[in-house]
C-alpha cells in the first residue's frame, strides 16, 4: 500500500472511531435524560395516566393546570422565595470567603501558611454527619433554630473545598502581577479587588455554581433547623407534598419540574465558566 493510501486509511479509521465515540456519548446522554423526560411528561398527565403500561410519552390531553394546582395546595411561591434568599446569600458568602482566604493562602507570605492549608484540607476528611450534633448545639445556644442563620452564616466563614479551588487557581497567576501592583503603591486589598479577582473569574464562577447547587439542593440542613411551614425551602416543600399527596404523582412531578428549572438555566448560562474553572483548578487530574 502506498503512503497516500495509508494516510487516507488512517484518517478514515480516526473518523470512524470519532463517530463511534460520539454515538456512544449520545446514547449515554439520552439514557441519563430518560428519567428527566419521564418527570416532565408525567407532570402533564392526569393521576390515572401516570402508571399506564406501556408508558404514554405524549399525554393525550396535557394537564397544564397541574402546575397551578401545586401552588394551590402548598405555598410553593413562599418556598421558592425562602430557597432563593438562602441560596443567594449563602453563595455570596462562599464566594467572598473563598476569595479572601484563597488570596491569603496563595499570594501572602506569613508563618505557618502551609500548615494552615494542610489543616484546612484535613477538615475535608470529616463527614458532615460527625459535626451535626455539635453545630446543632451551637446554633441552639445562639437561639438560631427556626431561622435562616444556620443555613447562611457558616458560608461566610469559608468552606474548605471552595477555598482549595480558589487557592489552586490563584497559585497559577504570576506573582509579577502582585509585584507590579505594589510598585504602583497598591495595597493587598486593592491587588485582590482590581487585579486578581477579575483574573479569577472562572474560579469564582466555579465556586458560585458549586455553592449555589449545594444550598439549593440542601435537604438535611432545612430539615433540622427549620420547623415553621412558612420558612420551608423547596426541598422540604417537595417532601411535604409527596407526604401529604403522595398518590398524586403528577403534581409531585410538576413541583419537581418547577424546582429543576433554575438549575437548568444556571447550567446553560454558566457552563463555559464552569468547565474553565474545573480545568484551571486541577480537578481534571492533569
Amino acid at each position: 500500500m502506498s503512503a497516500p493510501s495509508r494516510r487516507q486509511s488512517v484518517r478514515w479509521r480516526r473518523k470512524a472511531l470519532r463517530a463511534t465515540l460520539h454515538a456512544l456519548l449520545i446514547v449515554s446522554g439520552f439514557t441519563f435524560l430518560v428519567p428527566l423526560i419521564w418527570v416532565l411528561v408525567t407532570s402533564f398527565k392526569r393521576g390515572a395516566e401516570v402508571f399506564i403500561v406501556p408508558v404514554q410519552w405524549i399525554p393525550a390531553r396535557p394537564q397544564w393546570q397541574n402546575y397551578l394546582e401545586v401552588f394551590r395546595l402548598l405555598p410553593f411561591a413562599v418556598f421558592i422565595r425562602n430557597t432563593l434568599v438562602i441560596t443567594v446569600l449563602g453563595t455570596m458568602g462562599s464566594v467572598v470567603s473563598a476569595l479572601f482566604v484563597g488570596f491569603s493562602l496563595s499570594r501572602l507570605r506569613w508563618p505557618g501558611r502551609e500548615l494552615v492549608f494542610v489543616m484546612l484540607l484535613a477538615t475535608l476528611m470529616l463527614p458532615d454527619i460527625v459535626l451535626l450534633v455539635p453545630t446543632f448545639v451551637i446554633f441552639k445556644t445562639l437561639g438560631w433554630l427556626n431561622t435562616f442563620y444556620p443555613l447562611i452564616i457558616p458560608s461566610w466563614f469559608g468552606g474548605a473545598f471552595y477555598i482549595f479551588l480558589m487557592r489552586q487557581f490563584m497559585m497559577g497567576i504570576p506573582y509579577e502581577m502582585d509585584e507590579a501592583g505594589r510598585i504602583d503603591g497598591a495595597s493587598s486589598l486593592r491587588i485582590l479587588w482590581q487585579l486578581l479577582a477579575p483574573m479569577s473569574a472562572p474560579a469564582i464562577a466555579t465556586v458560585a455554581i458549586f455553592s449555589f447547587l449545594a444550598h439549593y439542593n440542601d435537604f438535611m440542613g432545612p430539615l433540622i433547623y427549620l420547623s415553621s411551614n412558612e420558612k420551608f425551602t423547596v426541598s422540604l416543600g417537595l417532601y411535604w407534598l409527596s407526604g401529604r399527596w403522595g398518590t398524586l404523582w403528577n403534581l409531585v412531578m410538576a413541583a419537581s419540574t418547577i424546582t429543576l428549572l433554575p438549575l437548568v438555566v444556571l447550567f446553560f448560562a454558566a457552563q463555559r465558566y464552569f468547565v474553565r474553572g474545573i480545568q484551571f483548578t486541577g480537578l481534571t487530574g492533569r
